[in-house]
């Protein structure tokens, strides 16, 4: 019985799994299509708390329950209040940011295409002839992913933890220009005098 659901099952006829697993990805792929096309810089961090849960939807579909919650404690629960703090200290515009368009629309959306289709094809050839030992441990437990994570990943991730804390400090010291006094090289602000033509 179980033999013929499994050869009655292709391609055509997805189960219910692979198909919540391709509705999420869409609505991802929207958010984080929003994400970088708006230009309300709050609305983009918003756009993106949901770009990351949607990520971590996916993980959970695909029955790595240690890597979902991961996505959700560092990502969404610290890397979003990060840049959502950075956006405070710097005193960003809540509303839209005209000044934060450079106007190199097209060089940056040809420079993303060029770096998706090298990270593609990067990952397609890495693991081209990889194959998961499916009577082994699962890939997103914890046990795999810790020993994968302190044994490869050990450098990558502290200099990510090093450039959050640097964009931090940054934040910190643009918040603190602005309160101090005028940035050396310009001149301060006279105050008008009530009265004067």
């Amino acid at each position: 019985m179980m033999l013929a659901a499994a050869a009655t099952h292709g391609f055509l006829s997805p189960t219910g799994v692979e198909i919540a697993f391709l509705l999420v990805g869409i609505a991802t792929l929207g958010a984080a299509l929003i994400m970088v096309t708006t230009r309300q810089l709050v609305h983009a961090a918003l756009w993106l708390v949901v770009a990351l849960g949607g990520l971590a939807v996916e993980y959970l579909l695909l029955t790595a329950e240690f890597i979902a919650w991961v996505q959700v404690l560092i990502y969404v629960g610290s890397v979003v209040v990060l840049l959502l703090f950075g956006l405070m200290l710097t005193k960003a515009p809540i509303g839209r940011s005209p000044d934060a368009d450079s106007g190199n629309l097209w060089v940056a959306l040809a420079v993303a295409v060029a770096a998706a289709a090298s990270l593609v094809w990067v990952v397609v050839d890495a693991f081209r002839t990889t194959w998961i030992d499916l009577d082994g441990p699962a890939q997103g437990s914890t046990k795999v992913s810790g020993e994968i994570l302190f044994r490869h990943w050990v450098l990558p991730f502290e200099a990510l933890s090093v450039l959050l804390l640097a964009a931090l400090i940054g934040a910190i010291v643009l918040s603190r220009r602005d309160k101090e006094g005028p940035a050396p090289g310009r001149p301060a602000d006279r105050p008008v005098r009530e009265g004067n033509s």
